[in-house]
């Protein structure tokens, strides 16, 4: 869930708080042909059964190795299997394959995401609050092992155990069990809430693999933080960190991990700012390297998923779409759930030295909203080896929060062929590093050339917080209401290279890069693709062509996914 308060905070406080063209690169001919050759063959399609109009999927199959069951339509139109949730707690076998995979290519791609959008009667509202499936491709030799498995999370086990929702989900409260209609049942359920007892751990954002080689899942709560086997799939527990720093309660969503450390951010609701904290791989125990004080005039810090690092910087985002009291308080979700939108209290980025902790830079820039940052880098203007500037670029939403309401379930699963997707792009912001008052913010690339959508992106690893060339992110061809294209944007060059196929929608594409390679884009992009007749695939692109280089058919429907990392085979 990504908007929550201590207990020490409702001490505190004793008020309610407030306040151009696009180039279309489609798979080969021949290509599409087998495909759909290959289809006829394979039961692989999902139907979702409607109940009160809403897509429901069973859950309860207790084998790993038989084909889900496809459900049925019943009278409304059937909505796009990537809205429909998992067929079945899990599964695994082999892909086949078509196309040639890279001899290179061996290890586990490793995606993490909601995969169960209802708990018995009670059908979610968002995407945000699915339940975690992981989803793996297991590469070895050329041939493709899969599987799909629900984490099992104390906020699922409860679910399914109880047959209700029983712990706070990004848009979701438990309705409080009452006893003899007592009119006082419901102190219990804000007492656990301020506690943290009734927050989620429902890790369904990201997975990570650590520098150690544990590999976790994660959200915004701290206690969303869960270990598991890449290979089986199965949840090993709750990552324990050594530390005090668990009180706080919330976290970034997305790290930034490499094989030494780990860097995060702890937004702190009682004294507005964050906390930026490391921890060394094979280590429990983070560390606060040091904190930033919000600059706002509100109450509440700005909601921070992710954030950036550079060779010797960590930027720290503090948008004007901030945590908000009020809204946690709401029975029901306004239209941006647990925050406000607060653009007259302005927006600011700081930058923090990794080595010291000092705070060498905070700006105001223009107004903005995002989900994602891509990369940053220092540059040196001067040319003395001294950096005189940052650059950090991010999907950017042109500073409207309504691509969080456009997330609901209701919204993708109904809004067919209207063109309803808020439009985004590449935004780059300039840091000075000379003590100037302000930055700047202005679009990398023409957003026409991807389609006005940009989110889900990736980077060459290699060139973290390092001067960088391509972002591998999903675009959109237009008319849509959710990205459905997959986009390589050289923000040098200024070039888009797109790839589309009707009725798709396609998941993060992840760049892994070739061994020994001597250019940035040297390497495969794996995406998994939902498509609208109710099938999976998943498909690998040449990172520098952006051209099919091989896809493999799920025998099931996949719903849409988040993040995922790569683990290399040893």
């Amino acid at each position: 869930m990504a908007s929550l308060i201590t207990t020490k905070a409702m001490m505190s406080h004793h008020h309610v708080l407030s306040s151009t063209r696009i180039t279309i690169h489609y798979s080969d001919n021949s290509i599409g042909q087998q495909q759909l050759k290959t289809k006829s063959q394979v039961p692989h399609r999902l139907f979702a059964r409607r109940v009160f109009g809403v897509t429901r999927a069973v859950i309860n199959s207790p084998a790993p190795s038989p084909l889900p069951e496809k459900e049925k339509v019943e009278g409304e139109r059937r909505c796009h299997v990537a809205w429909t949730s998992v067929p079945q707690e899990k599964w695994e076998g082999e892909l086949t394959v078509q196309g040639k995979i890279p001899t290179w290519l061996n290890g586990t791609y490793l995606r993490n995401g909601p995969g169960l959008w209802n708990i018995g009667d009670h059908d979610f509202r968002h995407l945000f609050d699915g339940y975690s499936t992981l989803v793996k491709l297991q590469f070895d030799g050329g041939r493709i092992f899969a599987g799909h498995r629900l984490l099992e999370s104390d906020a699922y086990k409860a679910a399914k155990k109880h047959n209700r929702l029983c712990y706070r989900e990004f848009s979701e409260t438990p309705k409080p069990v009452i006893i003899n209609k007592n009119p006082f049942s419901g102190i219990g359920e804000i007492v656990r809430l301020f506690s943290g007892e009734s927050l989620t751990d429902n890790a369904n954002t990201g997975v990570i693999k650590l520098g150690d080689g544990r590999v976790m899942c994660l959200t915004e709560t701290q206690k969303g933080s869960i270990l598991v086997d890449h290979e089986t799939l199965e949840t090993i527990g709750k990552f324990e960190y050594d530390d005090g720093l668990s009180d706080h309660m919330i976290q970034s969503a997305h790290p930034i991990v490499t094989e030494t450390e780990m860097w995060t951010l702890i937004p702190d609701l009682v004294k507005p700012g964050y906390r930026v904290v490391r921890m060394e791989a094979g280590s429990n125990k983070r560390e606060v390297v040091g904190r930033v004080r919000c600059r706002s005039g509100s109450w509440g810090p700005g909601w921070v998923h992710s954030f950036a690092v550079t060779e010797n910087y960590v930027v720290i985002p503090e948008m004007p779409l901030r945590y908000s009291v009020r809204n946690l308080l709401r029975a029901e979700p306004t239209p941006l759930y647990k925050f406000e939108w607060c653009p007259e209290d302005g927006a600011f980025l700081h930058v923090m030295s990794k080595l010291t902790g000092e705070v060498v830079a905070s700006v105001e820039v223009p107004a903005f909203v995002t989900f994602h940052f891509i990369n940053a880098y220092e540059e040196d203007e001067n040319g003395d080896g001294k950096a005189t500037v940052i650059i950090a670029d991010c999907c950017e939403h042109n500073a409207d929060t309504r691509i969080l309401d456009m997330l609901r379930l209701h919204t993708l699963r109904s809004s067919h062929g209207h063109d309803v997707l808020p439009d985004a792009r590449i935004g780059r912001f300039r840091i000075p590093l000379d003590g100037s008052k302000y930055g700047k913010l202005e679009t990398a690339v023409e957003a026409e050339k991807h389609g006005r959508a940009m989110d889900m992106c990736s980077i060459n690893p290699l060139y973290l917080g390092q001067k960088y060339r391509y972002v591998y992110a999903c675009g959109a061809k237009r008319p849509c209401n959710f990205p459905n294209a997959l986009s390589k944007v050289d923000i040098v060059e200024k070039k888009v290279k797109n790839w589309h196929e009707h009725g798709i929608i396609p998941s993060e594409p992840f760049f892994v890069p070739r061994p020994d390679a001597t250019h940035e884009d040297d390497g495969v992009v794996i995406s998994i693709v939902s498509e609208e007749n109710g099938g999976s695939f998943a498909i690998l692109l040449d990172g520098s062509t952006f051209e099919e280089i091989a896809r493999a058919n799920f025998p099931y429907g996949l719903p849409y996914g988040l993040h995922g990392c790569w683990i290399p085979k040893h």
